[in-house]
């Protein structure tokens, strides 16, 4: 969901960045292209103000004065570099041209008046604008440039792509995070709150309701309703504790103490501490430990004794007395398997059919399974859960590797 959201995000300021870049480029050559041709044009083209100077016979005749823009001129060059014919000329312009001259203006400027020049059968027409009116550069390049330049503004093109890409994977990673760690935040200080106001009232319930389990004036009914309430508080109890350590486990709150940890001797006291806390009566168990010692993992002890103590409370609230609850460790190649089930009878060994767990751990176990799987997420191992007549689970763990 993370990765979903994150890539999202960049895939929405990567696309909008290149639209802005494709219309940008787009704009660009557009003008470009639109402004270089205005600009051969200026207005009214040339060729059209050429066919309208005709010789009268005595002299040159402007037949259509229109023609020419506001503030612009023209003029005609004979062969002999002389001025035949003018129209609204400035003074400053000369009337006769050399031939280094004429080479000189009809690429630039004459007198600083931008101009364009049309060659006739009788001469030079040339047409000038108004100073400052009209930017006239001269550009050449190589061949091989020209058609490299495209592969420039290609590359410029996906190199800022690529740049706005990373970019925007790091600005959205880093809003995730933030938005991440708000959340975070407010629902470690929600479980915090609600786990405080409980404990203190919980803790008043389950006294009393030892004080009168153990009272000797109370009938025994009495004080078997007593101790269902004592039991049921205690129930409330670990779900506060899950919550809160689920909480710090997804938040990645909770440190891990791990230490080497010699399987055999942490199955066998996890079991004997459960029997003598007095909730397994009625429930008969087993042990299947093989007779060598099996290789060191390294793991939490504290966390890896909850993980196990929620799966042997969750096959004992789960099965009614008289069942049989069974557990033991064996090595599979590099790995130990920690093997948990309870049910009816322990005859047949469930399919080998997995279930995956509801995001809230299951409907029908409630979160101490979630917290299970988290536990052992966080050791880097692996959980599987089975169904069947028989519940059953199976934890992974790596051996600690002696290189």
């Amino acid at each position: 969901m993370k990765f979903k959201t994150l890539w999202k995000g960049a895939v929405l300021v990567t696309a909008s960045a290149a639209l802005i870049a494709a219309i940008s480029i787009l704009g660009i050559v557009f003008f470009v292209f639109s402004s270089s041709v205005d600009s051969q044009n200026w207005g009214v083209p040339i060729h059209e103000i050429s066919n309208a100077l005709i010789w009268d016979g005595e002299s040159y005749v402007l037949t259509e004065e229109s023609l020419l823009e506001q503030n612009h001129w023209a003029m005609l060059i004979g062969e002999s570099g002389q001025v035949v014919w003018s129209l609204y000329k400035p003074d400053e312009i000369p009337d006769q041209y050399t031939l280094s001259d004429v080479a000189s203006f009809t690429r630039w400027y004459l007198h600083d008046y931008p101009v364009r020049c049309w060659v006739r059968e009788d001469g030079l027409l040339v047409v000038g604008a108004p100073k400052g009116s009209v930017w006239k550069y001269d550009v050449a390049m190589q061949t091989q440039v020209l058609f490299r330049t495209p592969v420039w503004f290609l590359s410029l093109f996906l190199l800022s792509l690529v740049g706005v890409l990373g970019l925007s994977c790091l600005t959205v990673r880093r809003w995730f995070r933030q938005a991440q760690q708000i959340r975070d935040t407010a629902r470690s200080n929600w479980i915090n709150g609600i786990s405080h106001d409980i404990r203190t009232p919980l803790s008043v319930v389950m006294g009393y309701a030892a004080q009168m389990e153990l009272a000797p004036d109370l009938s025994p009914i009495y004080q078997k309703q007593a101790s269902a309430i004592r039991s049921q508080s205690q129930v409330i109890r670990d779900l506060v504790n899950d919550l809160n350590l689920t909480m710090r486990l997804d938040c990645e709150m909770q440190p891990l103490r791990k230490e080497n940890l010699q399987p055999t001797a942490f199955l066998r006291q996890v079991v004997a501490d459960f029997l003598n806390g007095g909730m397994a009566d009625g429930f008969d168990f087993s042990i299947d430990l093989p007779s060598s010692p099996l290789p060191d993992i390294k793991a939490d002890p504290f966390l890896l004794r909850r993980a196990v103590n929620n799966l042997l409370i969750n096959c004992v609230r789960h099965n009614a007395p008289g069942c049989t609850i069974s557990l033991g460790a064996e090595a599979e190649r590099n790995q130990l398997l920690f093997w948990i089930e309870g049910g009816a009878t322990t005859q047949t060994i469930p399919s080998p059919s997995p279930r995956q767990l509801e995001p809230d751990g299951g409907a029908a176990h409630g979160t101490g399974l979630n917290l299970v799987v988290q536990i052992v997420a966080a050791h880097g191992g692996t959980v599987q859960f089975f169904t069947g007549s028989v519940f059953r689970c199976e934890l992974r763990f790596p051996f600690v590797s002696h290189r």
